[in-house]
C-alpha cells in the first residue's frame, strides 16, 4: 500500500501551570487537584463542536510533544522509572520519544465556560501537558469501552504505587493559594527526579505556576526549600 500523508493542525492549546517538561507527572489523573484550560484556537470556536460534551467526566486529549522532537527514531527506549538503564520496546511505552510525537491525556472535564474573546473554553483536571501544548483532538472517555480493569499492567505495576512524604516549611507554603499548594504538593509526591538521581545533598528546582520552586529528597521525604515567584 502506498504511503499516505495529511497535514494535521492543532484545535485547540492547553493553558497549565508547567513552564518546563521537568516537574510534570508522568502520567494523566494522577494529580487531580491540577487544574488546567483547553483554549481552542479560532477556526475551532464554534460552541456547536461541544454540543453535548457536558454530558461526560472525563475526556481525551490528543496532542503534541512539542519539546520531543528529534531526527529519526528508536526502536527502544528507557524509562526514567526502571532507573533509567533498562530497554524495552518505544511501542510498549509512552515515552515522549517516538517515530510520531503524539501524545493522549484522560483528564476530567469539570466546567465549559464562555469567553467573550476566547469563545468556549474546557476547564480540566489532571492535565499532564506542557502550557501551551497544541491538541489535535479532544474524545470523549466512555466507561463501558475505555475503561479495563482486568488489564495487564505490565512492567508499571512496580511503580505506580510508589509516592514521596513531602514537607513544607508553613512560610513557604503561604507564598501559594491554598488550591495551588494542593496541586503542587501532589506533583512532588510523585517525585519529579528522573528515577537514577538519588544524591540528598542535590538541590533541585522546578518551575510551577510562575512560581520556582527548589526542594531536597532524603529517604523518602521530599523537603521544600524555597519557593519565590519567577524572575
Amino acid at each position: 500500500m502506498a504511503e499516505q500523508t495529511f497535514t494535521m493542525h492543532p484545535v485547540a492549546h492547553i493553558e497549565s501551570d508547567f513552564a518546563e517538561k521537568f516537574g510534570i507527572p508522568r502520567q494523566s489523573g494522577l494529580v487531580d487537584a491540577l487544574r488546567a484550560r483547553v483554549v481552542f484556537e479560532p477556526p475551532y470556536r464554534d460552541p456547536s463542536a461541544l454540543r453535548g460534551i457536558e454530558q461526560f467526566s472525563h475526556i481525551w486529549l490528543l496532542w503534541q510533544f512539542t519539546q520531543a522532537m528529534r531526527e529519526g527514531w528508536s526502536p527502544t527506549v528507557r524509562p526514567p522509572r526502571l532507573g533509567g538503564n533498562t530497554r524495552v520496546g518505544v511501542f510498549a511505552t509512552r515515552s515522549p520519544f517516538r517515530p510520531n510525537p503524539i501524545g493522549l491525556s484522560c483528564v476530567r472535564l469539570e466546567k465549559v465556560e464562555q469567553d467573550p474573546a476566547r469563545g468556549p473554553v474546557l476547564l480540566v483536571r489532571g492535565a499532564d501537558l506542557l502550557d501551551g501544548t497544541p491538541i489535535y483532538d479532544i474524545k470523549p472517555y466512555i466507561p463501558f469501552a475505555d475503561s479495563r480493569p482486568d488489564a495487564a499492567e505490565g512492567y508499571t505495576a512496580q511503580t505506580r504505587t510508589y509516592r514521596l512524604e513531602v514537607r513544607c516549611p508553613e512560610a513557604l507554603r503561604a507564598s501559594l493559594a491554598p488550591e495551588q499548594w494542593e496541586a503542587l504538593a501532589g506533583v512532588l509526591a510523585g517525585d519529579p527526579r528522573p528515577s537514577y538521581q538519588d544524591d540528598p545533598a542535590r538541590v533541585y528546582g522546578m518551575r510551577f505556576a510562575g512560581y520556582e520552586v527548589r526542594f531536597t529528597v532524603t529517604e523518602g521525604v521530599l523537603t521544600v526549600c524555597g519557593i519565590a515567584p519567577e524572575g
